[in-house]
């Protein structure tokens, strides 16, 4: 069975939409082109989910039946919650204030190890098979060899032409 793990930063101090547009860059990445990506990511919150991401992996490797190769691990599910938001007052003109939220996310990424890859053996009488999309190939000729001819061959096809009273007359080209 394949290990899983997580890791989860609380209160961080982003909102939970910004942070989910970074999160959306890793889903379903290797683990280190996802730090590669974190990396060069040009968004504050991307060295926040830099440490949770390598936290979900140190969790990884410390859970019973880990392989022990980290190239294995990919980045399962990755989201931002919402957190408490904090209330300040900033003062406006003529006496009056402003409400200014500043708000805070809990960020949690979820990694996997992927399955080994398991080669069955294959017959070869098939022969390879075709790539996925491909389309299939035609069957061997029957044993006489002939073709079907086409039912449309050589045959000259009539043409509606309308007259400017709108009556339509078959003409032969």
């Amino acid at each position: 069975m394949a290990v899983q793990a997580h890791a989860t930063a609380k209160y961080i101090r982003t909102s939970a939409q910004k942070a989910g547009l970074v999160l959306d860059l890793i889903r379903g990445r290797d683990v280190n082109a996802a730090l590669a990506t974190l990396r060069f990511a040009r968004k504050g919150v991307a060295r926040d989910i830099e440490k949770v991401l390598r936290s979900a992996i140190a969790n990884a490797q410390q859970k019973e039946g880990f392989g022990g190769d980290v190239e294995r691990l990919f980045v399962d599910a990755c989201y931002a919650n919402q957190g408490p938001s904090q209330k300040r007052i900033r003062p406006a003109p003529m006496g009056r204030a402003f409400r200014v939220v500043k708000r805070t996310a809990h960020l949690t990424v979820h990694v996997t190890e992927r399955p080994s890859a398991v080669i069955a053996p294959s017959s070869g009488a098939d022969g390879p098979k075709r790539a996925r999309g491909a389309k299939p190939r035609p069957k061997a000729q029957a044993a006489g060899g002939a073709r079907k001819k086409s039912t449309t061959g050589g045959a000259r096809k009539t043409a509606r032409k309308t007259t400017k009273r709108g009556k339509a007359t078959a003409s032969k080209e």
